[in-house]
C-alpha cells in the first residue's frame, strides 16, 4: 500500500472510527467524549496535512483495494492539490470546531450523538474530495447531506431546528439528483465512473447532448449544495444548529462541496454551450442578492450565513470566468476567516444568550479577545489589506474582469462595497455603541480561545502560501491548465493593478455609507422597498418551500404502499428484483 493511499484512508477512516467510539462511550462520561472527539479529529488533520507532501495526479487504490463490482467501477482516490487542500480544510478547521465545542457544548445532553455526526461529517467530506469515482462521490455527497440534517436539527425539541434540518436535507437532495444524473451519463456515454478517465476523454465531439445534460446537472447539484441562486434560502435557516456546526458547514464541509464539484469538472464542461455563462450568472446574482439580504438581517448568525452565500457566489463566478485557481484560493481564505467569524459569534452568543444584534452592543470591553479576533475576521471578509480575504477577492475580481463579461464584474464590484457595508454594520452593532441588555458577559473559555487564535493568525498570513498553492495546483491538475505564480509576483500584480484601487474605493464607499448613515436617511427611505424584498428573500423562498412541500406530499402518498403485510412487502421486493434483472438482461 502506497503512503498516499494510507494517508487518504486515515484521513477518511479516523473520524469515522472516532464517531463509533464516541457514540459507544456513552453520555455518562462527557469529558472522555470531548477527549475522544478532539483526538480523532486532530489525528485526521495530521494525516491530511502529511498528505500535502504526497500530492500527485496519479490514481491510487485501483490495485490495492478490492473491486466492488464492475457495475460500480473501482474504489480509487486521487491525492491531487484540489482534493488534498480541501481535505486539510475539512479536517483542520473541523478539529478546531470540535475543540471549540468543549466549552460551547458543556452541559449539553446527547454529546455522543453530536460528536458522532460531526466526525462522520468530517470523514465524509474528506472522502468526497479525494475519491476518483463519481458514484463514490455521490455516496459521500449523500452522507454529508444526512449529517447536516442531523446536526442542524440537533435540538430536536425545537420546531425551528427540525424544520431547518428537513429543509436543508430536501433541498440538497435536489443537488444529489443532479450529481446522480451526471454519474449515470458518465457511465453510459463514456463507459466509466472514474473521474480522471472522464476528464481525459470528455469532448463535445463525442456527443454534445449527454455532456450538456451532465454539465447542467452538476451545476444544479452545486447550486443546491452551496446555496446558490435559486436555492439560496436554505442555508440561513440552517442557523438553528449549534454554532460550531454552523462553522463546520460554512467553512469546512458541505457548502464547499458544490464549488469543488464545478472546479473538478470544469475542464470537461467549459466548452458546453452557455454553461460558463450560466455559472457566471448564478454566481453574480447570488453574490449580490445575498449581500443585500445580509445588510437587512438582525440575527448575527444569519448575517454571517448570508455572507457565506455571497462569498460562495464569488467563487462560482470565478469558475465560470475560467479562474479555477482564483476560486479555490478564495475558498481557502474564506474557510479560515469564516470559521473565525462563526466561532467568534458563537463565543458572543454563548455569553450574551441571544443572536439578535439589536440586543447587543457595548460588548467590546467585556470580551476583548473575542472582539479582536472577530474584527480580524471581519476585515478579511470586507477585503481590507493585508488580510487574506483582500488578496483572494482581488484575484477573483481581476480574473473575472480579464475573462468574464463586464456586466458580471460590475455586479461583483457592487457586491464588494455591500460586503464592507454589512460587515462594518455587524461589528458596530455587536461590539460598540450602547449596551442594550443587562447581561454580565464573560470572555470566551480556554477551549474557545484555543480555536479562535490560530484562525485569527491564519486570516493574517495564509495569503503568503499563494506561490506553493498555485504550484501544487498546476503540478497535480493536468486538465485544468493552471498558470503558476510566485507569492511575490502575485502580490506585485495585485498591488500595481489599477483596478485594485477601484475595488478599494468601492470598499471605502461601503465603510463611509455606514459611518455617515445618519445623513443618508433619504436614500435609505427611497430604498426601503429593496430592504423589504430582501427580508422576504426576494420572493425565492417559494421555490424552496415548494420543493419541500412536494417532497413531503410524495412521502405521505407513498406511505400508503407500506401496508405492514408481509405478503405485499415480499411481492414488492420480488417485483422490483424482476424489473432490475430485466433491465440488466437488456444491456442497459
Amino acid at each position: 500500500m502506497s503512503t498516499a493511499l494510507l494517508l487518504v484512508l486515515l484521513a477518511i477512516g479516523l473520524p469515522w472510527l472516532g464517531a463509533l467510539i464516541v457514540w459507544w462511550t456513552g453520555d455518562q462520561r462527557p469529558r472522555l467524549q470531548h477527549t475522544i472527539a478532539v483526538a480523532f479529529s486532530a489525528a485526521a488533520g495530521v494525516a491530511a496535512v502529511f498528505l500535502l507532501t504526497q500530492t500527485s495526479p496519479d490514481v491510487v487504490g485501483y490495485k490495492e483495494l478490492p473491486i466492488w463490482g464492475r457495475a460500480f467501477g473501482h474504489i480509487t482516490f486521487v491525492a491531487d492539490g484540489l482534493g488534498v487542500f480541501l481535505a486539510v480544510i475539512a479536517t483542520v478547521i473541523g478539529s478546531l470546531a470540535v475543540i471549540f465545542s468543549i466549552d460551547y457544548m458543556k452541559g449539553e445532553h446527547q454529546l455522543g450523538r453530536y460528536y458522532a455526526f460531526v466526525l462522520f461529517f468530517i470523514g465524509a467530506m474528506v472522502g468526497l474530495v479525494l475519491t476518483n469515482n463519481i458514484l463514490m462521490m455521490f455516496f459521500f455527497w449523500e452522507i454529508t447531506a444526512l449529517c447536516s440534517y442531523a446536526l442542524i436539527s440537533f435540538h430536536n425539541d425545537d420546531p425551528k431546528a427540525v424544520a431547518g434540518g428537513i429543509k436543508a436535507l430536501i433541498i440538497t437532495q435536489v443537488g444529489g439528483v443532479g450529481l446522480l444524473v451526471g454519474a449515470l451519463v458518465s457511465a453510459n456515454v463514456f463507459g466509466t465512473f472514474e473521474i480522471s478517465e472522464f476528464l481525459a476523454n470528455a469532448s463535445m465531439e463525442v456527443n454534445p447532448v449527454p455532456l450538456t445534460w451532465m454539465a447542467f446537472g452538476c451545476l444544479a447539484a452545486a447550486a443546491a449544495k452551496s446555496a446558490q441562486f435559486p436555492f439560496q434560502t436554505w442555508l440561513p435557516d440552517a442557523m438553528e444548529a449549534p454554532t460550531p456546526i454552523s462553522a463546520l458547514i460554512h467553512a469546512a464541509t458541505m457548502v464547499n462541496a458544490g464549488v469543488y464539484l464545478l472546479a473538478r469538472f470544469y475542464p470537461a464542461f467549459e466548452e458546453v454551450p452557455y454553461w460558463t455563462t450560466a455559472v457566471v450568472a448564478v454566481g453574480a446574482i447570488t453574490a449580490l442578492m445575498a449581500a443585500v439580504m445580509a445588510l437587512v438581517a438582525n440575527d448575527l448568525k444569519r448575517v454571517l450565513a448570508y455572507s457565506t452565500v455571497s462569498q460562495l457566489g464569488y467563487m462560482v463566478y470565478a469558475i465560470g470566468a475560467g479562474g479555477v485557481l482564483a476560486s479555490q484560493f478564495h475558498l481557502f481564505s474564506h474557510s479560515v476567516f469564516k470559521a473565525l467569524l462563526f466561532l467568534g459569534a458563537g463565543a458572543v452568543i454563548h455569553a450574551a444568550g441571544t443572536r439578535d444584534m439589536r440586543q447587543m452592543g457595548g460588548i467590546s470591553k467585556q470580551m476583548p479577545l473575542t472582539r479582536n479576533v472577530f474584527i480580524i475576521g471581519a476585515l478579511a471578509l470586507a477585503g481590507i489589506p493585508v488580510l487574506n480575504g483582500f488578496w483572494s477577492k482581488e484575484l477573483v475580481l481581476e480574473t473575472g474582469l480579464a475573462h468574464g463579461p463586464i456586466w458580471a464584474y460590475v455586479i461583483m464590484l457592487i457586491g464588494a462595497g455591500l460586503t464592507a457595508l454589512y460587515t462594518f454594520r455587524c461589528v458596530t452593532m455587536v461590539f460598540f455603541g450602547e449596551a442594550h441588555s443587562e447581561h454580565h458577559l464573560h470572555e470566551a473559555g480556554p477551549a474557545m480561545k484555543t480555536a479562535l487564535i490560530p484562525l485569527a493568525l491564519g486570516s493574517l498570513v495564509t495569503w503568503l502560501a499563494f506561490g506553493p498553492f498555485s504550484e501544487m495546483m498546476k503540478n497535480t491538475l493536468p486538465f485544468h491548465e493552471i498558470e503558476t505564480e510566485g507569492t511575490l509576483e502575485f502580490v506585485t500584480k495585485i498591488v500595481t493593478d489599477p483596478y485594485t484601487m477601484l475595488t478599494l474605493f468601492v470598499v471605502t464607499l461601503g465603510l463611509a455609507a455606514w459611518c455617515f448613515r445618519s445623513k443618508l436617511g433619504g436614500l435609505a427611505s427611497a430604498l426601503k422597498f429593496l430592504g423589504d424584498a430582501a427580508q422576504a428573500s426576494f420572493g425565492f423562498e417559494w421555490i424552496n418551500r415548494g420543493i419541500v412541500s412536494i417532497t413531503q406530499w410524495c412521502g405521505e402518498t407513498l406511505r400508503g404502499t407500506q401496508t405492514g403485510l408481509l405478503n405485499w412487502n415480499t411481492a414488492y421486493i420480488v417485483g422490483a428484483l424482476v424489473i432490475v434483472l430485466a433491465i440488466l438482461l437488456m444491456g442497459a
